[in-house]
This record gives C-alpha cells, structure tokens and sequence, in this order.
C-alpha cells in the first residue's frame, strides 16, 4: 500500500527550535519524529510512501535516503513553494491512482492502528475518511460532527470560542480513494480543512470518520512537545524506544559514563557516548541526546538535550530545551528556557 507524509511545513509554532532543523526532524527520545511515523507506516504494510520537502528539506531527503533502512521505499516532492497539504497531494496525483491510500503529518507522533482506519473506510465505502480523536482544545484542530453510522455531518476547521460544538478532532490522517483528486484543482494553494472537506460535505459525498483512542499528538508546539517526552517516559506511547531500558523507567545507549557520584532519577532517558560527571543530577523527566555533557554540580531536570549540548558545571536547568551542540553558562539557572544556537554559551534568561 502507498501513504504520504506531509512534511513541507515551516514549522513556525515550534520556534526557534526549527529555524535550522525542519519540524520532522526535530527528535522524540533522540529519534526523528517522522521516524516514528515511517516505522508505523512499514508496521501496517505501507511500504511505499511519498514525501513532499520544502522548508529546509534536504536535511530530510539526506537521513532518511531511500528509505530501505526502515523495510520502505520512499519516494521524494522537493516544491518551490508551499501549496498546501491538498495541493501538494494533488502533484502526486500519478503516484496514487490506482489504489487506496492514506495521507500523515510528518509532525504526529500516534500508535495509531492505521489498519483498522483503512478497514472503516473499506466498510462505510468512503470516499474519504478521516482519523478522530478526542481532545481538551479543539481551538487549534478541524472539528467534527458524525451521525450514528460514523458519517461525519459537520465540520470546521480550527473554531473559535462559541462556535466550538465538539471536541472531536481531525488528527491529519487520511484515508481516500483516487477519486478524491477530482475535486482538487492543479497548481494552486489548496488545504483539506479549509476545502476539500467542506465541498465533500456541500456535494453529499461519502466523508467518514474513524474515532481512535490511539495515542496521537501534533508536535506543533513546544508545550506539546515536550508534554509528548514526558507522555514517552511513562509509557503512554506504542513505539520502539531507540534505546535499552538497564533498570525500571532508565533508558540509555552505548558508551555512557556516570560518574559514582552522579545522580540519575526516574524516568530519564539517555543516548549514546553521554558523560555526567561527578556530583551532577539528572531528574525526572529528562531525555538527554548523543555525545552529551553533564558537567560536575549541574543538575538537569524535567529538560531535554539534544545531540551534543554540553551543561557546564552547577548549572541548573529546569523544563527547558537545549538545541543541538550548544552550551550552557557555567552557575546558570534557567527555567522555561529554549536554548538553540549551535556553538554559543547561553546564560541568564535561555535565549540566544
């Protein structure tokens, strides 16, 4: 079977964790998030998918290659310029006409049963259906309405106060027959939720929906990205963890040093060739990346560090976001912090 990965977006709700990573590569527990998603789609024997790049999208291209390290054959859209997520399914309207077929979000971190979604459709005789799940904000997501028989009678894309009537949500996963690309004009800026799906419902079509309680979240923003962590630590999530649980809720990778001296709490989740060394403290809820330090006195909690960030020594950190290679300030404390430039010492306030 053949899906799509959306991952041509900015990314601009995450940063300025993304202003040199593109948001498919920004790593859950030291992996890409999109990932997470091939390895689902492989699972649930999709087996060739497409991916559309834009925003900063030869770092995709470049780590995931072919695709054959994950059982998959991935096919590659590099576009000039956004067109949206229908409009660039819509260029690939050759690659998916003879079969059904889904659509994702590079960003969704979900253990989603994607069979069991292709199988509703398959019943109802959709033409399109759309992956629900139940959520505290319906404000940032599409919204539904469905009858007894799953058919979704209303929908509204990212509502505002009063006109909030369900907290169904649209999770971005899609399953369509080819039909579908009838109804999307070439070459122009088009969005599922703004169109697409209004015009199915104007036209009486056949829109269903599939509601999940599978874990689902979009990474679009920094509280959920780090809530996503936590949610990972303390085994909400279906996934393979990229690293070896050595005691109850500590993962780690090969080649970590730690010093006798050292504190490591639970849950924490730690990557390959990582020292911390002598009196520092990683707390709970702390997921530190590749080739990282922990430096004498730091203590690190609730934070996540990604590859090659150094914590220099009585440090503090706390809920915060350490990008890739940077450093901290000796005898810093910071709290809420996003820290992104690779090769600068940060103190104070957590920014750049």
């Amino acid at each position: 079977m053949r899906a799509m990965i959306l991952a041509a977006g900015v990314g601009s709700r995450l940063d300025p964790l993304t202003r040199n990573v593109p948001k498919p590569m920004v790593p859950i527990l030291n992996r890409p998030v999109m990932e997470y998603l091939i390895t689902l789609l492989r699972k649930h024997g999709f087996n060739e998918i497409m991916v559309n790049l834009h925003y900063l999208g030869d770092q995709i291209a470049q780590y995931f290659g072919d695709g054959s390290k994950w059982g998959v054959q991935i096919h590659w859209s590099f576009e000039d310029q956004l067109w949206g997520d229908a409009g660039s399914l819509k260029r690939q309207e050759s690659f998916f006409r003879d079969e059904t077929f889904l659509v994702i979000g590079g960003d969704d971190l979900t253990d989603m049963d994607l069979t069991r979604v292709v199988k509703t459709h398959k019943e109802k005789n959709a033409l399109a259906t759309i992956a629900l799940s139940l959520v505290d904000d319906p404000s940032e997501y599409g919204i539904v309405l469905m009858n007894e028989e799953s058919r979704i009678t209303r929908f509204l894309e990212k509502p505002k106060g009063e006109v909030i009537f369900s907290n169904t949500a649209n999770t971005g996963v899609y399953v369509f027959e080819p039909e579908i690309f009838e109804l999307i004009p070439h070459g122009v800026f088009h969005l599922f939720g703004k169109q697409v799906f209004p015009l199915l419902l104007d036209q009486h079509m056949p829109l269903f929906g599939h509601l999940t309680a599978a874990y689902w979240k979009d990474v679009g923003n920094l509280k959920i990205y780090q809530q996503t962590h936590r949610d990972m630590l303390q085994g909400l999530v279906n996934v393979e963890f990229p690293l070896t649980e050595v005691r109850k809720y500590v993962w780690m990778g090969e080649n970590v040093t730690i010093d006798p001296t050292a504190e490591v709490a639970y849950p924490v989740a730690i990557g390959n060739n990582v020292q911390i060394l002598a009196g520092a403290r990683v707390l709970e809820n702390t997921v530190i990346g590749d080739d990282c330090q922990v430096e004498e006195g730091a203590v690190v909690q609730d934070s996540i560090l990604w590859n090659g960030s150094t914590v220099m020594r009585n440090t503090h950190l706390e809920r915060c976001v350490v990008g890739r290679d940077c450093r901290v300030k000796t005898n810093a404390a910071i709290f809420d912090g996003i820290i992104v430039d690779p090769g600068r010492s940060v103190n104070g306030n957590g920014s750049c």
